[in-house]
């Protein structure tokens, strides 16, 4: 063969491998344009390695709270999120996912389902070393685990407010009852006051639980707890400051 002959060969070889390539990387360009409009789930690809699932509701206070934690532990790129309605009386793929048919539900990539919010948010902690939103052991992990439920217990009685006059109508509201529940907001909110949560080194679970009682107190009861919450009020805008994932959450309707 002569020497042009070969050198004609070698320049065809790599005009096909330079167009294969060239080809491969049109695909991979198509794939992430599909991935960033969110029209195909990333577990959906061929050849993609399982993702976590997050079963949530953008205005679920209980998946802001993990949706941030999952922010500040840096794996959102490990999670799916499923987009769930909890209105209807029967939601299957949610029972399969937590049989109380509640959010939020985290399936792990083996099919482990994790429920609820704070047993969710110590697993995600368990995934990455920092910033620590759990404390391993002693008083300060007691600390923050009674904050967490303090948080909890203000979203608990503010939810059940909510439905009451969601799902029942107004001659049937029972005020003992609703008082009842504004008291333990009131009560909670005065508590905090007293003391704001202070943080060192970054916030822990139990700020991020207690600022998104707050903030669902700001979504869903018009921010009635600022009128003699100062101290609070400056304390939220320093988590928000601390944690940019709580004004990325914030419930939009």
């Amino acid at each position: 063969m002569s020497r042009a002959r070969a050198v004609s060969l070698s320049q065809a070889a790599g005009c096909r491998q330079g167009a294969r390539l060239f080809l491969l990387l049109l695909a991979l360009a198509a794939a992430t344009i599909v991935l960033s409009a969110g029209a195909v789930p990333r577990s959906a690809l061929p050849g993609a390695l399982a993702m976590m699932k997050l079963h949530s509701n953008p205005l679920s206070p209980y998946g802001r709270k993990v949706k941030i934690a999952m922010a500040m532990k840096g794996v959102n790129d490990k999670i799916e999120m499923v987009a769930t309605d909890t209105n209807p009386a029967d939601v299957p793929v949610l029972n399969k996912a937590n049989p109380l048919a509640k959010i939020p539900a985290l399936v792990l990539d083996d099919g482990t389902a994790i429920y609820d919010s704070p047993v969710i948010c110590e697993y995600l902690d368990s995934l990455a070393p920092a910033p620590p939103l759990f404390p391993n052991s002693g008083p300060q992990r007691f600390k923050t685990l009674t904050m967490g439920a303090l948080g909890d217990g203000i979203l608990d009685a503010a939810l059940l407010l909510v439905y009451e006059k969601r799902f029942r109508p107004e001659e049937k509201w029972h005020a003992p009852w609703q008082q009842r529940q504004q008291g333990k907001i009131d009560r909670a909110v005065a508590h905090l006051e007293q003391r704001p949560p202070a943080w060192s080194g970054g916030p822990d679970y139990g700020h991020l639980t207690v600022a998104c009682a707050l903030g669902y107190l700001d979504f869903r009861h018009e921010g009635k707890w600022r009128a003699n919450s100062p101290k609070m009020m400056a304390w939220l805008d320093q988590f928000a400051k601390a944690v940019p994932a709580f004004e990325a959450t914030r419930p939009k309707v």
